[in-house]
């Protein structure tokens, strides 16, 4: 008996239905980067091992899916090696690729490798899969498209302002209200600093940024984990639980981080978005939120995290500004800021909250009757004349029972069925049924043509 088919955890089939979904998600936001002058580039789905190490920090290489070379892998290796079941170390013998993890990390290298054909300051987008090895669960799959817009060869705030306003058109069109979270690494690195904890950066920002899912206890916990004093985790408290409005944090902010010159930038930039989006009237709250830190260690300005405001599920969008990332690849001095929207998530949130305008997921609009071969000539002229005006529309391909003919057309709920029979063909007209109603017109061509487009 053959193996029941079956495809690895953390990935999905998706319908017909569910691809029109998918594309009216994909359309809306490609639509919206062009508004803003972003130019559409792609990169490959696996890149060499040495372009992804060591960008994501420590949890996310270990999340990087690696390629196995093909041909004889085990070439060059030792029996000595290979006894030792050093599973790191001979990964790294047998895999010189991997799965790209997201958009921004190739993109840099995108920008490193085509610096001559590039016009600065660099504005694209991306819409691809990436890949990781995390554990599947709820809103969190191994497959998954991002959406990314960066701009390279800048460092003006007014992209930060600009990527905002990306964010708060897009999610108005979906119809899903959201709360935009913005924050700054400098504020966190300003933190850090007055606590007396800076080597420990990354620690406290990867701490930190879990708050929502594990509280604030686990927090502190792994932060005393990581080796911060009891000193520093109590001092840090009144800044992690820091409310109200953004300009009561921002004043509370230039109190506390008033000794720290890389904090005080930090509370400055975040001061001129905030300030800049007030008059630019945001449909959706802005919030500055002193929790977001954002996993990745490449960021090094704004941060900005996007949260859907009616249902349960992890950040939607997420980004930042990155000073670093082109250096790693021999090209110093060119700053970045970015998003991303997660594709997958924005999908199960319209799922959730029946979002999708009816247009966005109707396939065929009309579908031609098959009584034989005589009636399948006279309804395919017809059928051209429609497709030709922009009409969805197809005939069944096979002579076969009335029913059987109609059940497809509700399995794909076509809204329109035409009937061509003896007698309609002898009047040169087309029996047109509307499927939700039931009312059945005789009309001609042009007549059924324009009462579809009506």
């Amino acid at each position: 008996m053959a193996a029941k088919p079956s495809i690895p955890k953390g990935t999905r089939d998706f319908s017909p239905v569910e691809m029109a979904k998918r594309n009216y998600i994909f359309n809306t936001i490609r639509d919206v980067y062009h508004l803003y002058g972003f130019q559409q580039i792609e990169t490959p789905s696996m890149e060499m091992l040495s372009t992804l190490m060591g960008k994501y920090g420590e949890e996310g290489d270990k999340l990087l899916f690696k390629i196995q070379n093909s041909g004889d892998y085990f070439s060059g290796i030792t029996d000595e090696e290979l006894l030792s079941r050093n599973a790191v170390k001979l990964a790294s013998r047998f895999c010189e690729k991997g799965l790209r993890y997201d958009l921004t990390v190739p993109f840099a290298r995108y920008v490193v490798m085509h610096r001559d054909e590039i016009t600065f300051p660099f504005k694209r987008y991306q819409i691809q899969p990436v890949w990781r090895a995390d554990r599947p669960q709820k809103g969190r799959y191994r497959e998954f498209y991002q959406c990314d817009a960066d701009v390279v060869g800048s460092d003006s705030l007014l992209n930060e302002v600009e990527l905002m306003q990306i964010v708060d058109t897009v999610f108005n069109r979906f119809g899903i209200r959201v709360c935009i979270k913005i924050n700054n690494r400098k504020i966190l690195s300003g933190i850090a600093e007055i606590i007396g904890e800076s080597d420990k950066i990354v620690d406290i920002t990867v701490a930190i940024d879990k708050l929502d899912k594990i509280g604030l206890e686990n927090v502190n916990a792994e932060l005393k984990e990581k080796g911060i004093s009891d000193e520093a985790i109590a001092k840090l408290q009144p800044i992690i639980l820091l409310s109200g409005t953004n300009a009561e944090k921002l004043a509370t902010l230039k109190e506390v981080l008033s000794l720290s010159e890389i904090g005080m930038k930090g509370v400055q930039e975040s001061e001129f978005i905030l300030t800049t989006l007030e008059t630019m009237g945001l449909k959706n709250e802005i919030e500055l939120d002193l929790t977001l830190a954002r996993g990745l260690n490449y960021y090094t300005g704004a941060i900005f995290e996007v949260k859907a405001l009616d249902v349960q599920i992890g950040s939607i969008t997420g980004g930042g500004r990155y000073d670093n990332l082109t250096g790693v690849f021999g090209m110093a001095g060119v700053s970045g800021v970015g998003i991303s929207f997660g594709a997958d998530r924005i999908f199960d949130v319209l799922n959730q909250l029946d979002l999708y305008p009816k247009e966005a997921v109707n396939g065929t609009q009309l579908l031609f009757v098959n009584f034989g071969e005589k009636e399948a000539a006279f309804a395919m002229g017809i059928l051209a004349k429609a497709r030709a005006a922009g009409i969805r529309a197809e005939i069944f391909p096979d002579e076969a029972k009335m029913k059987k003919q109609m059940s497809y057309a509700n399995a794909k709920n076509i809204p329109f069925v035409a009937i061509v029979g003896e007698n309609e063909m002898q009047d040169g007209k087309v029996m047109l049924k509307n499927m939700e109603t039931g009312e059945q017109m005789l009309l001609t061509a042009e007549d059924l043509l324009a009462s579809i487009q009506s």
